[in-house]
C-alpha cells in the first residue's frame, strides 16, 4: 500500500467532548466542544504541524468547530459516518471507542481528496428556521391524519389547532423569506429558482438554504446530492433495475411536493416528460422521480447561467 506523507488529525465529535487523534503519528487529545476547547484544539494542532483535519458529521454538533477551524486556516474534510464505517471495514478494524474512531477518521482524512468548504453562517441559521417550519407542517399533517372522532367538541378543537398552526406556518414562512431577501445574493438566487414553472416560494427557499452547491456543480452532481441520480444494479448476466439512493431528504421531499402538480399541469416540459415516460410503461413513481431530477437540474442551470426560466427558449430550459 502506498505510504501517505500527509499529516492529518481526526475528530470524533460528541455533544460535550471532542476526541482527537493524529496520523501517521498517533498523538491524542481531548477537549470540550465549546469555544475554549476549540481554541485549545487549534493551538495544539498547530504545534503538531497539522494542516488537514477530518471530522465526522454528527447531527450538527460538528458545525461550530468546523467554522472555527476554517477561521484558523485549517483544511477540513467532512466525512459521512458511512464513509468512516466503510474505511474501518476495509482496515479490518473491529474495536470501537472514541479515541479509536478519532484515529480512524484521521487516517481516512489523510487518504481522502474531499474538501469541506467554509460553512455559510447565514444558511446555518436559516436552515434551523426552515426546520422549525417543517416541524410545524409535520404537526399539521399529524393532526389531519389522527383517528377520526365523532364528538363535535373534539373535532372543533382539532380544526382550531390546525388553523392556528397553518397561520403560524404562513407567518414564519413570510418572515423567513423577508430575512433571506435582505441578502442580495440570496435574493437573486431565490428569484431565479422561483422563476421556474412549478416551483413556488416554499420549494425555492428550501433549495436556496439547503442546496448551496446550486450553480457550482454539474447536472450529475446536483442530482446525486439531491438523491435522485439513477444508479446501475448490474452484475454478470443479471441486469437489475436502476435505483436512486442517498442524498438530502429535506430537499428531495420539497421537490417531490413541487414536481407532482408541476408534472400534471404547471410545467409544460415536465407534463410532456411525465406523459412520455408513463406511455412507455414507466410507473407513476419512476416518472415522478424523473420529473424531480429535471426540476433540480433546471434550478442548477438557471443559477449557473444567472438567467431566469423562459418559456420562449425551450432549448435552454431543457438543460441539454
Amino acid at each position: 500500500m502506498t505510504e501517505i506523507s500527509m499529516k492529518a488529525a481526526g475528530i470524533d465529535t460528541g455533544k460535550i467532548w471532542l476526541d482527537v487523534a493524529t496520523y501517521p503519528v498517533s498523538d491524542k487529545q481531548k477537549v470540550p466542544n465549546n469555544a475554549d476547547g476549540w481554541q485549545t484544539l487549534a493551538d495544539w494542532l498547530e504545534r503538531q504541524g497539522i494542516g488537514r483535519v477530518g471530522i465526522e458529521a454528527s447531527g450538527g454538533y460538528e458545525r461550530d468547530v468546523i467554522a472555527y477551524l476554517h477561521q484558523r486556516g485549517f483544511e477540513v474534510v467532512l466525512l459521512q459516518p458511512r464513509q468512516v464505517r466503510a474505511f474501518g471495514l476495509y482496515k479490518l478494524r473491529r474495536a470501537k471507542n472514541d479515541q479509536l474512531d478519532a484515529a480512524l477518521i484521521a487516517e481516512c482524512a489523510a487518504r481522502s481528496d474531499a474538501r469541506c468548504h467554509a460553512p455559510d453562517s447565514r444558511l446555518i441559521a436559516f436552515g434551523e428556521w426552515l426546520l422549525f417550519i417543517e416541524q410545524i407542517e409535520a404537526d399539521i399533517a399529524c393532526l389531519k391524519t389522527r383517528e377520526r372522532f365523532t364528538d363535535r367538541r373534539i373535532l372543533e378543537k382539532i380544526d382550531r389547532s390546525i388553523g392556528e398552526l397553518k397561520s403560524r406556518c404562513k407567518a414564519q414562512l413570510a418572515l423567513l423569506q423577508a430575512a433571506v431577501r435582505e441578502h442580495d445574493d440570496l435574493a437573486r438566487k431565490l428569484d431565479l429558482i422561483e422563476s421556474i414553472d412549478g416551483i413556488g416560494i416554499r420549494t425555492a427557499l428550501t433549495l436556496v438554504i439547503l442546496m448551496p452547491e446550486l450553480g457550482r456543480v454539474d447536472r450529475e452532481e446536483i442530482a446525486a446530492l439531491t438523491g435522485v441520480a439513477p444508479y446501475d444494479d448490474q452484475s454478470g448476466k443479471r441486469e437489475g433495475e436502476r435505483h436512486i439512493a442517498g442524498g438530502r431528504a429535506r430537499v428531495r421531499r420539497a421537490l417531490f411536493n413541487a414536481a407532482l402538480p408541476a408534472s400534471q399541469r404547471w410545467n409544460e416540459t415536465l407534463v410532456e416528460l411525465y406523459g412520455r415516460l408513463t406511455a412507455k410503461g414507466k410507473s407513476h413513481k419512476a416518472a415522478l422521480i424523473a420529473c424531480v431530477r429535471k426540476l433540480i437540474i433546471f434550478a442548477n442551470t438557471v443559477v449557473k447561467r444567472q438567467t431566469p426560466w423562459t418559456k420562449s427558449a425551450p432549448q435552454q430550459n431543457s438543460c441539454a
